[in-house]
């Protein structure tokens, strides 16, 4: 694979929504825009009861946001834009009325973790460390971390935020809430997610929409939340320390 995609296939009533990027899933605008608006019309189909959300390949889920677009950025408008597309997946997937089941198959970083953190439940490798690294290059997980602190906590955000080298092991993770369940390969981990999806879409579908409205209650201003959070990182983009920083990723 080396052409970048969003995709989706519908059977038996789950949904399976699969991005890619030939550079460790990391995420460029294009394909922020394109998952964000992929969840918001699966969500809205009929015949779909439940979501599944992955990457592709069966290494890292998700590098976070794309260097090149980051060391491209030259204004502070450009650069709310671009972290503006984090805000809209996360939103779309507060917004998805179907619950959305998150496959984390190998490491995540940045926004992926964010990602990872809104969906409504979550299954993982043992593979699957996260690791928060945007302090490193200057900027800040400003975007991502309201999702992050309703997951796992302000504690558990604070220290993988500080700690921006660090990658944490899945069973850190999942013993801070952010993963159901952590499995030892990808064949366990999908197995269990199949047979959990299968299950789900016995439930009652109004149920479920109204259950997803209680878990996201108190978040009915993150439309303008975090599109002031992108405007920061958009700012803090532009700044001597992390042009400097950028410069080695070039």
């Amino acid at each position: 694979m080396t052409e970048a995609y969003v995709k989706h296939t519908i059977e038996n009533n789950i949904a399976t929504i699969e991005f890619f990027h030939p550079e460790q899933n990391s995420l460029p605008g294009s394909v922020l825009a394109q998952l964000a608006q992929t969840i918001l019309e699966v969500g809205d189909k009929e015949d779909v009861k439940v979501i599944i959300l992955q990457s592709g390949g069966d290494r890292t889920f998700c590098a976070g946001a794309s260097f090149k677009e980051l060391i491209a950025i030259d204004d502070a408008e450009t650069g709310k834009v671009f972290f503006s597309g984090f805000a809209n997946v996360i939103n779309a997937m507060r917004k998805c009325p179907k619950f959305i089941i998150g496959r984390i198959q190998g490491k995540t970083v940045g926004g992926g973790v964010g990602i990872a953190a809104a969906t409504d439940y979550c299954m993982a490798t043992k593979f699957a460390a996260i690791k928060l690294s945007e302090l490193n290059v200057g900027i800040g997980p400003f975007v991502v971390s309201p999702a992050i602190e309703r997951k796992m906590g302000v504690s558990a955000m604070s220290q993988i935020a500080i700690d921006a080298n660090t990658f944490y092991e899945a069973s850190w993770a999942k013993d801070k809430g952010l993963f159901a369940s952590v499995y030892e390969s990808i064949e366990e981990m999908d197995e269990a997610m199949q047979d959990f999806a299968k299950h789900l879409c016995t439930y009652n579908p109004e149920a479920m929409f109204e259950m997803k409205k209680v878990f996201w209650r108190g978040t009915e201003d993150w439309d303008n939340l975090l599109a002031e959070r992108a405007a920061i990182s958009g700012r803090l983009v532009l700044s001597d320390f992390t042009k400097e920083t950028l410069k080695k990723f070039k």
